[in-house]
């Protein structure tokens, strides 16, 4: 057997395809490893290899821009030997999950790479904040992956008028997004969520207690993540997972499994934001002029479409706030549009200060 086809072999379970092999081919001819990193920690990290699981050094392939450090679901070609044992390179990215790490700064942190599906899991056991929905919605379609909201703890919902109104309520926030109810304590609704994820690199993302940990011990058939109840006041989690895992599926495919993030900010993803709120995208063609912020216009189709009751005021109030975000991630590294900006601002200012004024003009 070829070293490219014990590889295939022993890596297909987590993905490995020819065209993996292929990318591979300049690695093989220097005596290299193929592996997918299953764990990052501290400069370290975990390879799966044909050989099976090694520690290797990412010190080599650290540069200083955060988005091109070695994390999960990275397939890489790593020394077969040494100590340390270093990897030497990444493969090209199919996909990445990038969020921002401050609203402050204009740096991203890339959470998981080469991934098929963005699974959202958010608890019942609190009020849904779909505001919230959207953002993670929003970086997932943004990162190239196919999102899908899990309504965790659905047991603590018995009534089936009231979840199906919830799920009616995500559904509204998600288009074409598949919106799945699934209690892992009782097995319940996991069939189609194991079906969805079968195949590919799965991710699942959402906030501490959103019962993350719980769904990956269920999809995996075993207890691999450590499980804490949540906090009685306000539901909370307590971060029971703190890195990055990969983990084989028996049923096929593999997940990635994350801490909770407690903040979920965008980074250059205009493109998912409109994904998310494509409705008003499409109201948007229809507005008077082409660049309308929805906000005063005349001929804006998108308030038409909200005081006609056709379009909910939350979603827009929703879209204009993550636009405006994105936005202001992307000027800090955009000198022109930083300028353009600014410049809005003060014609929005000017046209406020003209308003009041002729407000007063007919008080007085």
């Amino acid at each position: 057997m070829t070293s490219s086809s014990a590889a295939l072999s022993a890596l297909a379970p987590y993905g490995w395809d020819d065209a993996w092999a292929d990318a591979f081919t300049p690695y093989e001819a220097e005596g290299l490893l193929p592996g997918r990193v299953i764990r990052v920690d501290r400069g370290q990290c975990d390879v799966v290899t044909p050989g099976g699981v090694l520690r290797a050094d990412t010190a080599f392939v650290t540069p200083h821009d955060p988005l091109r450090v070695v994390c999960t679901g990275d397939w890489v070609a790593v020394e077969p030997g040494g100590n340390p044992r270093y990897v030497r390179a990444y493969l090209p990215r199919r996909t990445s999950f990038v969020r921002s790490t401050s609203s402050k700064r204009s740096e991203g942190q890339i959470l998981a790479a080469n991934v098929d599906h963005a699974v959202i899991a958010v608890s019942l056991a609190l009020e849904l904040d779909l505001g919230r929905v959207e953002r993670f919605l929003a970086l997932a379609w943004e990162s190239g992956a196919q999102p899908v909201v899990v309504l965790t703890k659905a047991d603590l919902v018995p009534d089936p008028v009231t979840l199906a109104h919830l799920v009616q309520d995500v559904e509204t926030s998600a288009p074409g997004v598949p919106v799945l109810t699934v209690s892992a304590l009782h097995g319940d609704g996991l069939d189609t969520l194991v079906a969805l994820v079968g195949s590919g690199t799965s991710v699942l993302l959402g906030q501490s207690g959103a019962g993350k940990s719980t769904l990956a011990n269920a999809l995996v058939g075993e207890d691999v993540m450590d499980v804490r109840a949540a906090r009685d006041v306000d539901g909370k989690g307590r971060h029971t997972t703190t890195t990055r895992n990969l983990l084989a599926l028996p049923s096929g495919g593999v997940l990635v499994d994350t801490p909770g993030l407690r903040g979920v900010g965008l980074f250059d993803a205009g493109g998912g934001v409109g994904q998310v709120f494509s409705e008003i995208e499409e109201l948007a063609e229809r507005c008077r002029f082409h660049d309308c912020s929805h906000e005063s216009e005349p001929g804006c189709a998108v308030r038409a479409a909200v005081e006609d009751g056709e379009l909910p005021v939350r979603r827009l109030e929703s879209y204009r706030k993550l636009m405006r975000e994105n936005q202001w991630i992307v000027a800090k590294t955009d000198a022109r549009l930083r300028a353009e900006i600014k410049k809005d601002w003060k014609r929005k200012g000017a046209q406020g200060r003209a308003a009041m004024e002729a407000k007063r003009g007919r008080w007085s």
